[in-house]
């Protein structure tokens, strides 16, 4: 194969397990909590690493060519465009970027989940505090997110600042319905796909987000420490919360960094954060992007699907409960435990014992499958859960 995986069945399964250094009697299914490296990436790093030690191998190119491969292989997966990305630290610096940057007026209200990940809540509650706004917190419903979001938005809506799948159980939003709700009161819609941008393919025509941001190191297996920030071309012109020089227009010539600019980059460039051209985490996380994009997120998807199609059904049994089907994510599922069983903390503490790797988040234990997730490690699992609640 020239895609960089190996041929997979009809079903739609893959085979890439081999391009990671995951020994098989480890079952990792905790890629919500940390992707992997492929070994490819960990050579890329490594090869970064190495020439940072000899400095002067080091070209003014590389300061901005990997940065470029990167920004483009984040545009691919989100189906965006190259010049809408910036490439950033963390998701909270992207998220406060976006805060800076987006109307937020007094008396108007910023959305938000119940639970959602701390790095999409603060700034917007530092935002709101300093316009004199409301932050209102949507409940899960029976029927998922979706109605309670949809029933918040309202005229005075700013922001809704959402995740594609909630990052404790992996219970989805409906971003095409939200998005047409945004719209339709002249809303900003920022969708956060740190748990869910390279299991599964992102909508962007569709949904027509005006920001997304999103972590390298879990489902798109790259390295910690990068994350990226999309932005819809009317907000691009902003002002960045960090000045750094390589986002300044003319920042290719070193000879003339002292002929100071207002004059930024191209497009979402402004907004990389300082030292973006980090060598070794961005050499390993390209490898880690191209990766994913040979294997294809939906291709990706539907391999997942069948895994935790399978774990849902194998669980009942033990009294298990999943989110209904229609309203989870594929990839990642939160397992909720009979009233009579230990606590989660014990459970995931007896699965770990076993080698069998999965986090607890809120009442939930998380289980998330990636591409390398073979239907043994599914069987582990499940082997090892019957014993626990027996």
């Amino acid at each position: 194969m020239t895609d960089g995986a190996t041929a997979a069945p009809t079903d739609g399964a893959l085979d890439i397990r081999g391009q990671f250094d995951l020994s098989d009697d480890h079952a990792y299914l905790n890629t919500a909590y940390m992707g992997p490296l492929p070994t490819a990436a960990m050579s890329a790093g490594a090869a970064a690493l190495a020439a940072k030690g000899r400095p002067w191998t080091v070209t003014v190119d590389d300061f901005f060519d990997p940065v470029t491969r990167l920004r483009g292989s984040i545009a691919d997966l989100l189906d965006g465009d190259p010049d809408g990305v910036a490439v950033v630290g963390s998701v909270s610096y992207g998220i406060a970027t976006a805060a800076a940057n987006l109307p937020i007026r007094a008396g108007s209200t910023v959305v938000l989940l119940a639970d959602q990940f701390p790095s999409n809540v603060y700034s917007w509650l530092a935002a709101a505090a300093a316009n004199g706004a409301e932050v209102i917190t949507v409940a899960r419903s029976a029927d998922g997110w979706t109605s309670g979001l949809l029933q918040a938005i309202d005229e005075r809506t700013a922001v809704v600042a959402v995740e594609g799948c909630h990052w404790t159980d992996g219970s989805t939003v409906d971003l095409v319905r939200v998005g047409e709700a945004c719209r339709a009161v002249g809303a900003a819609l920022v969708v956060d796909v740190t748990q869910s941008l390279g299991a599964v393919p992102f909508a962007h025509r569709e949904i027509r987000p005006d920001v997304v941001v999103g972590a390298l190191y879990k489902w798109l297996l790259g390295a910690y420490g990068g994350a990226f920030l999309w932005l819809a071309p009317e907000l691009r012109h902003g002002t960045p919360i960090e000045q750094s020089w390589i986002g300044r227009s003319g920042s290719e010539d070193f000879a003339g960094l002292v002929d100071y600019t207002d004059a930024y980059q191209p497009g979402a460039r402004r907004y990389d954060s300082g030292e973006v051209s980090s060598f070794a985490n961005v050499a390993a996380s390209v490898a880690s992007l191209e990766l994913i994009t040979r294997c294809r997120p939906e291709r990706i998807a539907r391999h997942v699907e069948q895994l935790t199609s399978l774990l849902v059904e194998r669980v009942a049994p033990l009294g298990l409960r999943a989110p209904d089907a229609a309203i989870r994510s594929p990839h990642l599922i939160g397992l909720r435990l009979p009233d009579d069983a230990p606590d989660p903390q014990t459970v995931a503490a007896a699965l770990a014992a076993e080698r069998v790797h999965v986090s607890v988040r809120g009442t939930a234990v998380r289980v998330s499958v990636h591409g390398f997730n073979t239907r043994a490690d599914i069987d582990r699992l499940v082997e090892v859960l019957a014993a626990t609640l027996r």
